[in-house]
């Protein structure tokens, strides 16, 4: 009997992760001294964070503490695609940061030509916003994770339903 194993890889993220990194950097922005007085506000929606300030330079601090929360809490700066700084009510600054999620059927044409330019006993075959990797051998499967985590694709991936 050939069994054949195989894994999803998916580009997600923590959602709790995400609000607990958000509230955090609103909590070190309202007791930093160089962000006390700014009234800046930072949301989070389904698909996009807000940010609204008074400076482009307050604006970076914001960015900077906002990155660092996230990192400490594993999540990928991957995952955020920065948009345009635009010009606010009350000479304030606005900015949306919108957050990635799923796998590009462009991206994932790279992958899968990747898989089977490189791994000649590896199928991989594109599912909506995933890409699903299958082999007859699990050495097969842990040699294309290794090789995927080597390249630098522009979204943040993992690794899901092994078996």
């Amino acid at each position: 009997m050939a069994a054949t194993y195989s894994f999803d890889i998916v580009s997600d993220f923590d959602r709790q992760e995400l609000v607990n990194a958000v509230d955090q950097a609103v909590r070190d922005i309202k007791s930093r001294y160089d962000l006390k007085d700014t009234q800046t506000t930072v949301e989070l929606g389904d698909e996009v964070i807000t940010i609204n300030t008074d400076s482009e330079f307050t604006l970076e601090s914001v960015h900077t503490v906002l990155r660092e929360k996230a990192a400490k809490r594993q999540l990928s700066m991957k995952i955020f695609d920065f948009g345009k700084v635009e010009s606010a009510s009350g000479n304030r600054v606005r900015q949306e940061i919108k957050l990635k999620k799923g796998i590009s059927q462009e991206i994932g044409k790279q992958i899968s030509k990747l898989i089977r330019d490189e791994f000649k006993k590896v199928q991989a075959s594109i599912q909506g916003d995933a890409v699903r990797v299958s082999s007859k051998t699990k050495d097969d499967l842990q040699a294309v994770m290794q090789r995927l985590k080597q390249e630098d694709f522009p979204v943040a991936l993992q690794f899901t339903n092994y078996r």
